[in-house]
Parts: C-alpha cells; sequence; structure tokens
C-alpha cells in the first residue's frame, strides 16, 4: 500500500521544526511502523537525502524507546502497544499518517522524533531502588507475600519508562511514571524499609524536572502501552501524604 506521511523534522533543540511530506510507497501491511520508516529512509539515503531521526532498540515492545506520537496518539492508534509493535495493517492504503515527538517541557526534542527523556532516568536516580541489605538470595518462599501485594507490585512493574503517560497528558505530568516505579518498592517487603523516603525523594525529583501535575484526566492511563491504572496516582499521593505528616510530626517532638 502507499502512504502519506507527514513528519517532524528539527536539527535540534534550539532549532524551529516543522513537518515535511514523504511518500512512503510498496508498503506492506505486515510491516512494523519502524520497519516502514526504514523503508522510508533508505530510499532518502538513495537519494542523498537526510533520513529521518528516530529511537528504537529491542523492536519488541520491552524498551520504550520508539517514542513517537502518531496522528496524535502516543504509539499509534492500537491500544496497549507500543510503536515498533504496531503494524501497517492498522492502516488502510492512501492513509496520511502524521508523525511527531513526544511533546512535553521536560523532553527537549534532540532531533526529528527523538526527544531526552533522561528526566525519567533522573526520578529513578533520586530513589527508585533499594539501598539497605538483603542479605543472600532467599529460597523463593522464605519471605512470604501476599497475592494481592505481588500482583500489586507486579503489575506496577510492567512500566517500561517509555514517557507515554507524559506525552498524553494535558499538563505533561509523570506522575504515573513516578507511581508505577513508587509502588512496584513499596508493596514488596525489600522495599518497605525505605518508603517514606522513596516516595517523598522521588516526587520531588519529579517536581524538579519540570512535569506538570495530574488533574484527572485519565489520558496517562489510556496511552501506556503496558496498561498502568491511575489507581496508582492515588496510592502514591497517599503515601506522599502520610510521609509527609509523619516526618511533621517527627521535626515538632
Amino acid at each position: 500500500m502507499d502512504l502519506i506521511l507527514f513528519v517532524w523534522r528539527q536539527k535540534g533543540p534550539d532549532e524551529k521544526g516543522l513537518l515535511e511530506q514523504f511518500a512512503a510507497k510498496d508498503i506492506s501491511p505486515e510491516m512494523s511502523f519502524l520497519e516502514m520508516l526504514d523503508t522510508v529512509n533508505e530510499g532518502l539515503i538513495k537519494a542523498a537525502k537526510e533520513p529521518i531521526a528516530f529511537d528504537h532498540d529491542c523492536r519488541e515492545g520491552i524498551c520504550g524507546m520508539c517514542s513517537q506520537v502518531i496522528n496524535g496518539v502516543p504509539h499509534g492508534p492500537q491500544e496497549k502497544t507500543t510503536v515498533c509493535q504496531l503494524h501497517m495493517r492498522n492502516f488502510k492504503d492512501g492513509d496520511s499518517i502524521y508523525i511527531e515527538p513526544w511533546r512535553a517541557r521536560a523532553f527537549p526534542v534532540i532531533k526529528d522524533l527523538i526527544v531526552d527523556r533522561s528526566a525519567l532516568d533522573r526520578i529513578i536516580q533520586a530513589g527508585g531502588y533499594i539501598s539497605v541489605h538483603t542479605g543472600g538470595v532467599p529460597d523463593a518462599n522464605a519471605v512470604l507475600i501476599s497475592k494481592d501485594n505481588a500482583d500489586t507490585a507486579m503489575d506496577a512493574s510492567e512500566c517500561i519508562g517509555c514517557g507515554a503517560c507524559v506525552a498524553a497528558c494535558p499538563n505533561g505530568s509523570a506522575m504515573l511514571f513516578t507511581a508505577a516505579k513508587v509502588t512496584h518498592l513499596a508493596m514488596l517487603p525489600q522495599g518497605q524499609i525505605e518508603a517514606a523516603r522513596r516516595v517523598c525523594i522521588m516526587t520531588e525529583a519529579m517536581m524538579k524536572e519540570g512535569f506538570g501535575n495530574c488533574s484527572n484526566h485519565y489520558e496517562c492511563q489510556a496511552a501506556c502501552p503496558k496498561g498502568i491504572r491511575v489507581q496508582f496516582i492515588a496510592k502514591l499521593n497517599r503515601e506522599f501524604i502520610k510521609a509527609q505528616i509523619k516526618d511533621s510530626g517527627k521535626r515538632n517532638q
């Protein structure tokens, strides 16, 4: 099938960008979206033109690097699917497709469709880890964890840090990402020791990075390729308030 692409082109973070039109010809419906872009780039390179710059790595829906807004939707029209797992059979012959980078103040454009998402890394560096000594690796059932806690931790750990939640949110909020990372560790015994400190320091790091606030649009959940739920944001808010009250009580003693 033949398609018309309108792709965001921007030479650098301080340059002005614009949508540039390309023709994608003889595209197989079985191609992934990134394979389609590869085909377009091969044609541009043969014509001695600048190829379209875009992020990718695993191409298996695991790493989250294939961050693109397709026809106004982060990761495209198929629910719970990353761009690399989106196939061209979701489009029709003759379609016009608009492809843009993540749009958020905390994600400056590096080039074309590539944005700097290191702000998410800095949130993790602030407290998204367990630093207490947990000893050697225990036997599988040595530490008892309730099924509810284990299921919640597993659901939260599915977050791949792609930033689609930020791109979808009208406020550019990273609350869903931060909430998933905080909840993942806080539900497990090894992570509960530092839970109060973690939720405070990661929330503060998120705010310092210039992300917006959550105002319950639910777009983050709709755009998340792993189906992370907004209930984690409610848990983050509760844990943050509890930690603040506890810390305030200690200071007043």
